[in-house]
């Protein structure tokens, strides 16, 4: 089976589950919970829980609940993502604040987060595993907070964040459920703490290479590729590595012209054009590469111990195409 048929098969598998989880009365509030489900995705760190599982010896059954679990937390992230953002569309599909109100979107944010904790927590699950999956997704959902908390007054500051602090920021926010997503295969499986400690490497590790890769596509993309405006994320005034490192390396006319259009929602294309052909010109693009290959190298040595396993090896694969994608 390819890694494209393994992603969609996995996909398939816990769209059935997302749905079954999403009857219930009042059936409009289910409705709003599933809306954003319902719009697709490649469904990716429930694939690396099922993963991580078959690759210690469990089974994809035994993955399910974890797999549909930690979906759900993201999906209840995105929601509410949309609510402090106040977007209008997510990928071409209305937000649920948006189709169905604030006040459904905010309950059908807290139904899809509840209802994670409800799919670890019950049967076929056995009493251990459930304490053992609980104590992994619960701080990971504090970490999200905690990095999404850190964004917000990132935003807000008028100076640009160090290295550093931009990857504490991502490996909360987006790279906390990469890593639970990991962990909860592992533990489905029955794993050693030791086992469940490098998976957990891999999806830290694999987690800030795919928002790195994601903010390097958000700041200075191809449009035509990317489907995304061109200066999307200097416009919004995102204050992400690609950004920080061509304000760091332009000089003169170019970081000005990158300075004037940064969080400026005014900004001429003209002047957008200009400025992101002055990150590219930085050298900024290649440097942020350079730092999501060396946590993509990480990733890659965390499942050392595993790596004659075709799952270790479909992972590595599918860590490549991610770091690699230009949309």
């Amino acid at each position: 089976m390819s890694r494209r048929d393994a992603l969609a098969r996995d996909a398939a598998a816990v769209n059935a589950r997302l749905r079954r989880a999403s009857r219930g009365r009042p059936p409009a509030l289910y409705r709003a919970a599933h809306h954003l489900i319902a719009s697709g995705g490649k469904r990716l760190r429930p694939h690396l829980a099922i993963q991580c599982c078959e690759m210690l010896g469990g089974s994809r059954a035994a993955a399910m609940p974890a797999a549909a679990a930690i979906e759900m937390v993201h999906n209840f992230t995105l929601v509410h993502d949309d609510i402090m953002d106040n977007d209008p569309v997510r990928h071409g599909v209305s937000t649920v604040h948006s189709r169905f109100g604030l006040p459904v979107a905010i309950l059908a944010g807290d139904v899809l987060f509840s209802g994670a904790f409800a799919q670890v927590s019950s049967p076929p699950v056995d009493e251990r595993t459930r304490a053992r999956l609980l104590g992994a997704l619960a701080p990971a959902c504090v970490r999200v907070c905690e990095g999404q908390m850190m964004d917000i007054a990132m935003a807000s500051r008028r100076g640009m964040p160090g290295r550093a602090e931009y990857v504490e920021m991502v490996e909360k926010k987006t790279s906390a459920l990469f890593e639970a997503a990991c962990a909860m295969g592992a533990i489905s499986a029955g794993a050693r703490e030791r086992d469940v400690g490098a998976v957990s490497r891999f999806g830290r590790s694999l987690g800030v290479a795919f928002q790195i890769t994601d903010d390097i596509i958000g700041a200075m993309g191809d449009p035509g590729v990317s489907k995304k405006p061109v200066g999307n994320d200097l416009r919004e005034g995102k204050k992400s590595l690609p950004i920080l490192l061509a304000l760091r390396a332009a000089r003169g006319a170019d970081a000005r012209a990158i300075r004037a259009c940064l969080g400026n929602a005014r900004a001429s294309a003209a002047a957008l054009r200009r400025a992101v052909a002055a990150m590219r010109d930085s050298g900024a693009e290649e440097a942020a590469r350079a730092e999501a290959a060396r946590h993509a190298g990480a990733a890659r040595a965390a499942l050392r111990p595993h790596s004659a396993t075709p799952q270790a090896a479909a992972l590595v694969a599918l860590m490549g195409r991610i770091v690699d994608r230009r949309s």
